[in-house]
């Protein structure tokens, strides 16, 4: 896969490297507050070599992102097709994980936008979906940033959450390619 670069942050495949800080990350109870649980080291050393292997084997998925002025890890964003049963599957979905450090930036937006480019313009998708939990309004707020539209016909109880779980509503949010070349002709897909 080749990497992928904007003003200021790179989205690369995973390395040695990444595997204390993504194991901060994810132990971060901020962070992970719309999960289900925090991951413990293992839980982190198995995800992690997971997101490996499927970028090796697609080409893309949820890249691990850093800042291009110091090369710190900051989290992941990109592209990936769930491995849980949706009611609108199949899909692939835009994702991003960051940490709190790299909060209120615009770095979420930035990398979803170059890894929506990506999608549209080197995978020739159609669409791209995005979820979260009805709570997550700052995730929300990024989705709305890069020109994702709500679905409230799509909203949906998350299959691996019990249905009273507080986390289980969850909300989707589509962009078409359609829309996403109109917002990128009119400089907003950038």
């Amino acid at each position: 896969m080749a990497e992928i670069q904007t003003r200021r942050l790179r989205l690369r495949q995973w390395q040695l490297g990444d595997a204390d800080p993504f194991a901060a990350m994810v132990a971060d109870p901020e962070v992970m507050r719309y999960f289900p649980a925090t991951l413990t080291r293992p839980q982190s050393d198995a995800l992690l070599a997971k997101l490996h292997q499927r970028i090796d084997a697609t080409g893309y998925g949820f890249w691990a992102t850093e800042r291009r002025d110091t090369g710190e890890f900051i989290g992941f964003v990109g592209l990936n097709v769930p491995d849980h049963p949706l009611p609108f599957a199949p899909c692939v979905e835009i994702g991003w994980r960051l940490v709190r450090s790299a909060w209120g930036q615009g770095l979420a937006s930035e990398a979803a936008r170059a890894a929506l480019r990506f999608g549209f313009d080197t995978l020739k998708l159609g669409e791209v979906v995005s979820f979260t939990s009805q709570h997550n309004l700052r995730s929300q707020a990024v989705m709305q940033r890069i020109g994702m539209r709500r679905d409230p016909g799509g909203d949906f109880l998350h299959p691996k959450l019990a249905s009273d779980h507080w986390l289980a509503p969850h909300v989707l949010y589509r962009l078409t390619a359609t829309d996403w070349q109109r917002g990128f002709d009119c400089g907003d897909g950038q």
